[in-house]
């Protein structure tokens, strides 16, 4: 009976394997990757399909976007929201800002103003500020919350506004945010705040989406201001972990572009609850100084990968200079040759990554390639002060971004993302004052300290970047 039941289980793993395997050929995206699941589904079933229904779904199953799907309830609320927008929708003339409107399905909106966020003291300052100044509601969602001092403040901060009647909805990834107790969960219920985890495999239809991240970090306060950048919560954000030092930058967006923020959270909590939540969708300009602004989100629900398109588009339009910072940089092949051609073509390509890791497989994944990329004329740079965490793109003296995808195939394809794209040449200044400093206390990596390193050292950095799909 158990030699029976034994060639039983073979049996169905093997036919499992050769159907998992013409799901890879019609799905995966790249065929190297369709290639390397289908001879491991075929040959090492056993082992190979468990892998493949965790970490091989190429989308997101059942998040209904506003702005993809039609007849939803969502996009009949989003129909009237764009209508009161139409007065702040600035005329794209570029190609160039017309191509990242259509990435982001949201317009390029006027009146804004933008605020540079340097480091965590100034960026938790603004973000405590605005909590306060709620009268409405609070929408607010990190990928980390921790329970130390910092998240105790968050907490307190939104216990306040909520008990004295102002609508907090409280969105956190449980796998970043795996620490977090029920505890403090429970106190942030108890004084009215709806609080949910994002949820990525809810139902039994997408139980297998495990390998997928809410890693958007968007605080809006009442429709009308709205922060977005690299900071989680966490007292390391502020220096005070072992990493030391963190360098990161958030950006404040008040006016018409705060509500492309509220736009994706409402999207997020729909997924995350199945509920419609009633907002305002009145926009309001008070700016002095304005920008222009598109709201990007980016995610494994999207048709297309959109948070990589990004990034090779800005690259593909640098005419002078492409300056990028991410504590993770282990782009796909896509991005790696517009980084190598546009060095080749003169431009001014600088990469910005950390001296110190906190991911050794990520950190060793680089190596790989480096090497390439310095032969093209690609200058990377280590950021030696402290870890640094920030994900800023500059694209000549013409525009800049600042969001949370950094470059590598999790935020290009596994993780929900979000990218202000501000293509106004007062804001790309001062971004560039910004990066020169941070580029001051860089040095430079040479092409000799990559290639004199021994074979041993040469051989794991391959096998970390094979492994990097999943990372």
């Amino acid at each position: 009976m158990t030699s029976w039941l034994f060639g039983l289980a073979i049996f169905l793993f093997h036919v499992l394997g050769v159907v998992s395997a013409l799901l890879a050929l019609l799905s995966s995206r790249t065929s190297q990757g369709a290639i390397a699941w289908i001879l491991s589904l075929i040959t090492l079933p056993y082992v190979a399909v468990p892998a493949y229904w965790i970490f091989g779904r190429p989308r997101f199953y059942g998040y209904v976007s506003a702005r993809g799907e039609r007849d939803t309830v969502l996009r009949r609320v989003l129909s009237r929201y764009r209508e009161q927008l139409e007065p702040f929708v600035a005329d794209a003339r570029d190609p160039d800002v017309r191509a990242v409107e259509q990435l982001a399905q949201m317009p390029l909106t006027s009146g804004n103003r933008a605020e540079l966020l340097v480091d965590g003291e100034a960026t938790f300052d603004s973000l405590f500020d605005g909590i306060e100044r709620a009268r409405n509601y609070v929408l607010i969602q990190f990928f980390i919350v921790r329970n130390d001092a910092l998240g105790i403040e968050l907490k307190h901060r939104l216990q306040r506004v909520a008990e004295r009647g102002v609508r907090v909805y409280f969105l956190y990834d449980e796998v970043g945010s795996h620490k977090l107790n029920e505890g403090y969960l429970r106190d942030l219920a108890s004084s009215g705040v709806e609080v949910s985890a994002f949820r990525s495999s809810r139902g039994c239809r997408h139980r297998f989406q495990l390998n997928f991240r809410n890693h958007r970090k968007v605080l809006v306060v009442d429709g009308h201001e709205g922060w977005v950048g690299g900071f989680n919560v966490g007292v390391e954000y502020l220096g005070q972990g072992r990493h030391g030092p963190w360098r990161d930058t958030h950006l404040k967006l008040t006016g018409p572009s705060a509500l492309g923020l509220q736009e994706a959270f409402w999207e997020d909590w729909h997924w995350a609850t199945g509920e419609v939540i009633t907002l305002s969708w009145t926009p309001r300009v008070t700016c002095e100084e304005c920008h222009q602004v598109v709201i990007v989100p980016s995610g494994p629900a999207d048709r297309q990968d959109t948070a990589g398109l990004l990034v090779q588009h800005a690259i593909h339009s640098a005419r002078e200079r492409f300056w990028v910072t991410s504590p993770y940089f282990v782009p796909d092949q896509g991005v790696q040759d517009a980084l190598r051609l546009a060095a080749m073509r003169g431009v001014d390509v600088r990469i910005m990554i950390p001296e110190r890791p906190d991911h050794l497989l990520v950190f060793l994944s680089a190596f790989s390639f480096l090497p390439d990329m310095l032969r093209a004329g690609v200058k990377v740079y280590r950021y030696q002060p402290g870890f640094l965490h920030q994900k800023v793109m500059l694209i000549d003296d013409a525009a800049a971004s600042v969001g949370t995808v950094n470059l590598d195939n999790r935020s290009f394809r596994l993780n929900f993302e979000i990218t202000a794209f501000l293509p106004d040449r007062l804001f790309a200044a001062k971004v560039r004052l910004m990066l020169e400093k941070d580029f001051a206390d860089c040095r430079r990596i040479s092409l000799d300290e990559i290639t004199s390193r021994p074979l041993w050292r040469k051989l794991v950095s391959r096998a970390a970047y094979l492994l990097s799909p999943i990372q």
